[in-house]
Order: structure tokens, then C-alpha cells, then sequence
């Protein structure tokens, strides 16, 4: 079903104002007008539209976790066994080490990334999530990419109608 409001929500100046605050999400309204061509206050009022439709959903700082002591990223699959998912679900939410988890189809129903000082830390909270279920862990070597703005041209093609 399509959202004609959100449709027309969704214009060239909608997208602009998207792409920037992806980029910069501390743009004042001033420097945000100058990019889409409006004023602050028409921009702010773009903004404030595009907040309540729910396409924007917040504003975030994106951290070095390396230099706070967490050099080690992993990718955990976890599978459980004997527990509701609601159960875990809150038990996860609940570790300071996991910055993504994700609800998933297939073998595994949780896939975590973490964030650790050390491989003996990694070892600790693998132990701890043994009791949920059976885990896979993938040690992350790098992060090629670790941001992508959404725009009109990598969205899928929509669907005729």
C-alpha cells in the first residue's frame, strides 16, 4: 500500500535535507538552507515534518570505540534453545557489550555485534550466552563499510502498482 503523504513528503529538497543530516547531522538550519535552497525556517519546518512522519528517528554521535578501550568487534550468531525469544530478547538488550543485535530468520534467531577490550572479555560473554543457546563468532578484522547515506539512487525500484 503506498503512503501518498509520505510520497509527497518525499521531494528532491526532502531527499537533500536527508543526505546532509546523514552526513552531518549537527548542521545548523542555516547551513542545511544553504545546501536544499530554503530558508532556516522553512528548512526547520522540513525537518520537524520529516521527524513526525517517522523518517527521521534520531540523532546520534558515532563513537571510536577503539579509543575508549574496545578494540576487539564481533559478530556473535546465537541460537536458543529452551527460551522464548521475548526472554532473550531482554537479556541481550541488557549487555553493555552488544551495540547491534538483530532478530533473525533462519538456523540462528540473534545475531550480535559486540564491542570488548579483550579476547578473555570475548570468552566471558560467550559463556554467559551459553546458557541461552548454542553461538557462532566471527571475529571482525575490519569494517569496509560502516556508514551508508540512503538515498533515491540505492533504493529499491518500486513495485508498479
Amino acid at each position: 500500500m503506498i503512503d501518498y503523504t509520505l510520497k509527497a513528503t518525499m521531494d528532491d529538497v526532502a531527499w537533500g535535507i536527508l543526505e546532509a543530516l546523514q552526513e552531518n547531522a549537527r548542521l545548523t538550519y542555516s547551513e542545511l538552507g544553504r545546501q536544499v535552497g530554503l530558508t532556516p525556517p522553512a528548512v526547520a519546518e522540513r525537518v520537524r515534518r520529516l521527524e513526525e512522519a517517522g523518517i527521521i528517528v534520531g540523532y546520534r554521535a558515532e563513537l571510536n570505540v577503539d579509543k575508549l578501550g574496545l578494540p576487539i568487534k564481533a559478530i556473535i550468531r546465537l541460537a536458543p534453545r529452551g527460551h522464548e525469544a521475548r526472554q532473550v530478547a531482554q537479556v541481550l538488550r541488557a549487555l553493555p557489550e552488544v551495540l547491534q543485535c538483530h532478530h533473525v530468520t533462519g538456523e540462528d534467531c540473534y545475531v550480535l555485534t559486540v564491542a570488548i577490550p579483550s579476547v578473555g572479555h570475548l570468552e566471558r560473554l560467550l559463556e554467559r550466552l551459553l546458557a541461552y543457546g548454542e553461538t557462532t563468532t566471527s571475529m571482525v578484522l575490519s569494517s569496509p563499510v560502516t556508514h551508508r547515506v540512503i538515498c533515491p539512487d540505492n533504493l529499491a525500484p518500486a513495485e508498479s502498482a
